[in-house]
């Protein structure tokens, strides 16, 4: 078993090189072209400012404490938001295969209401549900909702007929088939709306904040835009995008972690991938 394991981690690592080395490589390409675009006064600092700056406001953000504070804030919304989107999601589509008679209700309510732009409902949220806390988690609930709940309905209707049939042969109950057949199976789908909601919470969050807030990363954004600080709007979107990154790579590791035989089918079929490669 041993020899196995250690026969494996080559290829693994071979595989890991071959996804992380082109994006670093072009990535490290950018930054260069970027930096001396910048050195060279090609572009206007206020237009485009050099990476080391965006870096040094980053690294001064954090030591102030600033960033910290404001993105504790700003993680506090997308995360409730993001819980608010998953229970909604994940009931309603659930509610949406178990009865035909309210998924025809529901749908052409849920279709319009997911045609009209979330953005354009941040006006009326505020003033709904005021500038506290409570509008910014609606509005990342109401922008994240849509992909649980379609890759929900979607994973359950896609359910092993097989699997159904023997288990109705033995006489399962509805409730039964839900909870051997349908969830597990389900998984997958659910997962991969999850992955997209998660992102789509903070990108609410971020809106709300606009939209009118004391706290949080999306009111230093609107405060060094006025000050024509762009050097500083570029730091406080990069912490963004590393805490998008971030949000990706947690719901990564719990989709393999629940999801542990799909995890080891995948990895079986890139080593091998990797083997015959080599």
């Amino acid at each position: 078993m041993l020899r196995i394991n250690l026969a494996s981690r080559p290829a693994s690592c071979a595989v890991a090189a071959r996804r992380i080395g082109p994006p670093a490589f072009v990535f490290a390409f950018l930054l260069l072209v970027w930096e001396s675009a910048a050195r060279l006064s090609l572009v206007d600092p206020m237009v485009l400012p050099a990476p080391t700056s965006v870096a040094t406001n980053v690294v001064d953000g954090f030591a102030g404490g600033v960033f910290l504070r404001h993105l504790e804030v700003t993680l506090l919304q997308a995360a409730s938001g993001f819980a608010l989107a998953c229970l909604l999601g994940i009931g309603l589509g659930s509610l949406t295969t178990l009865s035909e008679r309210f998924s025809r209700a529901l749908q052409p309510i849920l279709i319009a209401v997911e045609a009209t732009p979330k953005i354009a409902l941040a006006p009326l949220i505020i003033v709904w549900f005021g500038y506290g806390l409570g509008s910014k988690i609606v509005l990342a609930g109401a922008i994240a909702f849509f992909p649980v709940f379609v890759s929900t309905a979607a994973g359950l209707r896609a359910a092993d007929p097989g699997r159904l049939d023997v288990l109705r042969a033995l006489g399962a109950s509805r409730a039964q088939l839900f909870r051997l057949v349908a969830l597990p199976g389900a998984l997958p789908h659910i997962f991969a709306g999850i992955n997209v909601a998660v992102v789509l919470a903070l990108l609410g969050t971020i809106v709300g904040e606009f939209m009118g807030a004391k706290e949080g990363m999306g009111t230093l954004i609107l405060y060094a835009n006025g000050n024509l600080d762009t050097a500083r709007v570029f730091a406080i979107l990069l912490v963004l995008a590393t805490v998008g990154l971030g949000l990706h790579w947690i719901i990564g590791r719990l989709r393999r972690h629940l999801l542990f035989w799909e995890a080891a089918r995948s990895d079986a079929l890139a080593n091998a991938t990797a083997t015959a490669s080599a």
